[in-house]
């Protein structure tokens, strides 16, 4: 892993700047998949999932006896690890849910807010190299707390026609009304849209590769509703003396084996410590499965040495990465001045991995930047804020005259006769 030392100001704000993918023509290919999808549903499904995922299927609805065989097939120990990161990440998104208070304005003039679920929403789950089944605890669980009527998800099958059974295991746990076995653009379009299988939703969440990343930024496009922006995945580490090069190292590799994409980076002003990291990420690469993956992304990644630790909080701050490790033991030295990053992790047995599986939080969250102006999943992600107000006479007597001059002020006249009537006939009273 390269080690970049003695960087300009301008050199090191290019850095914070991500890969870029090959992405020519990307745009056109996945609305063409939209298109056809709307026009001919079900047929174009099956289509692409022959072309795409190698297999011909009849229907794409996971039935209930493929539901409880899945059950089954789920190791023990691995439905109770579920069960464990289930129970926290239930705890942390329902400390969320909050009563909006009623608040007076002016007198006789009260407003509040009221949250109400999105009643049909959309999780996405990929299912390639790494089936994302821990992804759908994060979706699954805010969704059902927050009272959405329907909760349907796609995931794309193998070429024998089934889904990971710990995906449909933990579909079931957290309460999913339907699955469906269809991948990539196609399965977004599907939700986006509606077909004579897979019913329309009003918002989709979840990853996914380039071309689903695209999807949801098209379907925007016709009025449905997506989590954020996203692509791939990314860990930025702030580490001090107190750190360990192993920790270090295996935190950096864990975000790298995500896919080649990936991006890790070590910010530090200790050479040594640098040094050392690069050495174990050398080590540890190769005891690595997924280690052709996990190269590629280090070779997009870096160790940058900068003078001092605000310069290194200046350049987390300016990448605004997914998850930012602060690798020390005063991790609270540095947390005051974080103001861009997806979510934090504090010390140096707070690794991202937490984050990822059952320490609580959702690890669905902003990348490329955009944690500059994006939050992670929430229960917030499922709701949508109504505001209310209720207007008393002595309410509109407080405030119809101010009204009644804004809306002319304005040449809006109908605007201020609509408070002119009401004064009028509360006078005439």
């Amino acid at each position: 892993m390269k080690i970049i030392r003695n960087q300009s100001k301008d050199s090191v704000k290019n850095l914070t700047k991500r890969v870029l993918l090959n992405n020519e023509g990307l745009t056109e290919k996945v609305r063409d998949v939209l298109l056809e999808v709307k026009e001919k549903g079900d047929r174009a499904l099956k289509s692409y999932t022959k072309q795409f995922d190698g297999v011909e299927l009849e229907s794409f609805l996971v039935s209930k006896e493929e539901l409880n065989e899945a059950k089954n097939l789920v190791d023990l120990s691995l439905k109770e690890a579920i069960q464990l990161a289930q129970s926290n990440i239930l705890k942390f998104h329902n400390s969320q849910i909050n009563k909006e208070k009623v608040i007076e304005t002016t007198k006789g003039v009260n407003c509040w807010r009221k949250s109400v679920p999105i009643e049909k929403v959309g999780l996405y789950i990929p299912g390639g190299s790494a089936p994302l089944f821990s992804t759908i605890l994060m979706l699954g669980i805010p969704a059902k707390l927050a009272g959405c009527k329907e909760i349907i998800l796609c995931t794309p099958p193998n070429k024998e026609g089934k889904i990971n059974p710990v995906i449909l295991y933990t579909a079931s746990l957290v309460g999913v009304t339907q699955i469906f076995k269809v991948g990539g653009a196609q399965a977004v379009a599907a939700m986006a849209f509606g077909t004579e299988t897979i019913p329309n939703v009003y918002k989709v969440l979840g990853p996914g590769n380039q071309f689903v990343t695209k999807a949801k930024e098209l379907i925007q496009q016709e009025g449905v509703a997506i989590d954020m922006p996203a692509g791939p995945s990314e860990v930025l580490v702030i580490a001090d003396k107190t750190a360990n090069p192993e920790y270090v190292a295996a935190d950096l590799l864990s975000q790298a084996e995500h896919g080649p994409d990936s991006q890790a980076l070590l910010v530090t002003v200790d050479e040594s410590l640098a040094v050392k990291v690069a050495e174990e990420i050398e080590k540890q690469l190769n005891e690595l499965p997924r280690k052709e993956i996990a190269k590629k992304a280090i070779e997009n990644s870096f160790i940058l040495l900068l003078e001092t630790y605000d310069d290194c909080l200046d350049f987390s701050n300016q990448y605004a990465p997914e998850h930012l490790i602060i690798a020390s033991d005063k991790p609270e030295d540095f947390s005051e001045g974080i103001v861009n990053a997806g979510s934090v992790f504090l010390g140096n047995y707070s690794c991202e991995s937490a984050g990822d599986y059952a320490s609580g939080t959702n690890h669905t969250l902003p990348t490329n930047g955009f944690a500059k102006n994006y939050s992670g999943v929430s229960l917030d992600s499922f709701v949508k804020k109504i505001t209310f107000q209720k207007v008393t006479k002595t309410g509109i007597k407080n405030i119809g005259n101010a009204i009644e001059l804004m809306a002319s002020a304005e040449g809006l006249e109908a605007h201020k006769n609509a408070i002119t009537v009401r004064l009028k006939d509360i006078e005439n009273v």
